[in-house]
């Protein structure tokens, strides 16, 4: 069985940085494309970045480009995403997500196309 788990959230002041990890099990993270998404009170579930299995192409949402990284260490069976700079516009929950085992090239930052999802990790960013 396919399972994903997140962990690394918390609590931060406004510019400060945190670490999402997500371990899959029940499956070999390099043929799965990775997506990570959040999704805050009273809004719709948005993507923040996705990362392609064969070839690790990456791609963000404007509103965190430049500040967050998303990376994968297959040998592991781990995901994560970097966060810097954030803010208070970042506090949400968040999850990673993997995607279709045919579809290897995918990079793409709608929930939709996502087939396996974690429970979610809760960042806030307050003063």
């Amino acid at each position: 069985q396919l399972q994903l788990v997140e962990s690394g959230g918390g609590l931060v002041q406004p510019g400060g940085s945190l670490t999402l990890s997500c371990v899959v099990s029940g499956f070999a993270l390099d043929s799965y494309p990775i997506g990570w998404f959040r999704q805050a009170p009273g809004r719709e579930r948005e993507g923040v970045s996705c990362i392609s299995s064969v070839d690790g192409t990456t791609s963000y949402a404007d509103s965190v480009k430049g500040r967050f990284t998303i990376s994968r260490d297959n040998a592991k069976n781990m995901a994560y995403l970097q966060m810097n700079s954030l803010e208070p516009e970042d506090t949400a929950v968040y999850y990673c997500a993997a995607g279709p085992f045919w579809a290897q090239t995918m990079c793409v930052l709608r929930s939709s196309a996502y087939d396996h999802w974690g429970r979610g990790t809760q960042v806030t960013v307050s003063s």
